[in-house]
């Protein structure tokens, strides 16, 4: 299983990079899990936007939903231009009625409702969902596979669900918007310290910090999380990959 950063910001995103969008691949299906404002840019860095075999999404704000509509007229012109058919099915809940029947786009996207309570296959991926403490309706993405297994917090402040569903995952990608002694809760995020609660106590074998936070020093997160997490903890960024699972045989990160 490959994990690829298309887009880690949280809020907006920086200059020349994306907020939240995560390319998940194996055995040639393509996932992007979430499609921020400036995801579609980033994605035509590692793929072309008709390769992708799904799109889930874990809520609708802006910076997790924004690239959506571009997305959709990427299909239109690829199918235009390619001369064959283009079909993308893009996965959301159902709870907020508006934000999911905007992924129904001519023939090119068709919304798909994942149900919170049951497992989803697609492709070689079964995924799993949680729903989060946010001030949105907004899951939680648990990915396995034969070869390894990543968890995706999205957007939530810190609950103690996380910590089994989590459980031993190889790779966790938890929101970290705030620093270590901020009070993230009542913006429905979280810090530093936070995350690293949940890879420790889950027993995960690594921690990507995401939804990164757009003051202060970004490398103090990490130490942060190391006072509480001993294993190895990383900051999201752009075109970061990793290749799961990170323990027994060898693992690579590459850009």
């Amino acid at each position: 299983m490959n994990v690829k950063v298309v887009g880690f910001w949280g809020g907006y995103p920086k200059v020349n990079e994306a907020s939240t969008g995560y390319l998940i691949e194996q055995d040639g299906f393509n996932l992007l899990l979430d499609c921020g404002s400036g995801v579609l840019s980033q994605l035509q860095r590692y793929l072309p936007p008709e390769e992708l075999d799904a799109l889930v999404l874990t809520h609708y704000h802006p910076d997790h939903v924004a690239d959506v509509g571009v997305l959709q007229h990427a299909l239109l012109i690829q199918q235009f231009l390619q001369k064959k058919s283009i079909h993308l099915p893009a996965y959301g809940h159902t709870e907020d009625q508006a934000g999911f029947d905007s992924l129904d786009y001519k023939e090119l996207m068709s919304k798909k409702a994942y149900s919170p309570d049951e497992k989803l296959k697609l492709g070689p991926f079964t995924l799993s969902f949680l729903k989060t403490t946010h001030p949105v309706s907004c899951y939680a993405v648990r990915i396995e596979s034969d070869k390894a297994t990543m968890v995706f917090t999205a957007d939530s402040s810190y609950q103690e669900s996380f910590i089994p569903f989590a459980k031993d995952a190889d790779l966790l990608i938890a929101e970290c918007n705030f620093y270590k002694g901020m009070n993230a809760a009542p913006a429905g995020h979280m810090t530093s310290e936070d995350a690293a609660t949940i890879a420790r106590r889950a027993n995960v074998q690594k921690l990507m910090l995401s939804h990164l936070p757009h003051f202060g020093d970004l490398n103090q997160l990490v130490s942060e999380a190391q006072e509480t997490y001993n294993g190895d903890v990383l900051l999201a960024s752009s075109g970061l990959s990793i290749l799961l699972p990170v323990g027994g045989t060898p693992s690579e990160i590459y850009r």
